[in-house]
This record gives structure tokens, C-alpha cells and sequence, in this order.
């Protein structure tokens, strides 16, 4: 994996990743028991079973997608980022090609490596070991970015997806 940003700044706060927000923050605390394995887990389950992934979904950011529960990929892994980081866990965005489109996921540091893990896959499990994709077959581009690249983010302000990262 490649990383656009230094590694605090996969802790930090941006437009779309909203950590200080409140409904982020209660939810983080409600599920931070335990140790960070079992947080990443919780969160993890969290984003994939309570936000519902909805093509009419107009949420982007993270604390709007935790509040409506719902969103596209994009939004549920912002959501998933946002509660990881409020957590004190590195993660970032990734992003797999679909068709001529784009597929949003999260990477997280877990156990002393990075995976890859899509909240969006309703049968996908929790792992710090190994990637979890909803679409397996599709490839994941390399850069792990600290916040969505300007590209992603307009383009869903717009409610019109990019086809490419360029």
C-alpha cells in the first residue's frame, strides 16, 4: 500500500471525516470496550449493519451517514474511518474500479498491519488479518488516502460519481 499523507494525519480530522462531531464521538464511546481489536470489530459492525447502503443516499459526510443511517460505499466507509480514528485507530480511504466507476472501502491498521475492510459487504466479517471486499475480484488501487481525494469529495457534493481517479 502506498500512503498520501504522514501517519498522524490517518488519525486526524478533514471535511468529510468528522471526528469531532458529537453524534461521531457518542457512538465511538458507546463502543470502545475493550482493546483496539475488539473497538476496530464493534465499529466495523456497527457501520456495516445500521447503515443501510442506498443509492439515493445523498450523505458524505461521516457524522450525516451515522445520523441517517444511510449512504453509498463512500459514505459508510467515511462513517467507518471517522468512528475508527475518534477511537484512536490509524485507518484511511481506499478505493477499488468497478465497471467505470469507483468503489469506496477503508484501511485500517490493525494488529501492526494494514488491511483492507469494506463495511458495505452485509456478509462480510471483521478481520485484522487479511482484506475483507465486497468485491473481491475487483482490483484496489494502492493509495491509502488520509481524507477523500477532491475528485471523490465534489463529486459527491454533486451527487455525480467519478469514473476515475485520474
Amino acid at each position: 500500500m502506498d500512503f498520501d499523507a504522514r501517519p498522524w494525519e490517518y488519525l486526524g480530522a478533514s471535511e468529510a471525516i468528522d471526528i469531532e462531531h458529537p453524534l461521531v464521538q457518542t457512538i465511538a464511546a458507546r463502543l470502545r470496550n475493550g482493546d483496539d481489536l475488539a473497538y476496530a470489530e464493534a465499529a466495523f459492525d456497527h457501520v456495516r449493519d445500521e447503515i443501510t447502503h442506498s443509492l439515493e443516499a445523498t450523505a458524505w459526510r461521516a457524522s450525516d451517514a451515522l445520523d441517517r443511517r444511510t449512504g453509498l460505499c463512500f459514505a459508510k466507509a467515511h462513517a467507518y474511518v471517522a468512528l475508527l480514528r475518534a477511537g484512536g485507530i490509524q485507518a484511511g480511504l481506499c478505493y477499488q474500479r468497478l465497471d467505470g466507476g469507483l468503489h469506496g472501502l477503508a484501511a485500517v491498521l490493525a494488529d501492526d498491519r494494514w488491511v483492507h475492510l469494506d463495511p458495505r459487504g452485509t456478509d462480510l466479517a471483521f478481520s485484522a488479518s487479511e482484506d475483507r471486499l465486497a468485491y473481491p475480484d475487483a482490483p484496489v488501487l494502492p493509495m491509502v488516502h488520509a481524507a477523500p481525494p477532491r475528485a471523490v469529495l465534489d463529486a459527491l457534493k454533486s451527487a455525480t460519481l467519478p469514473t476515475d481517479l485520474g
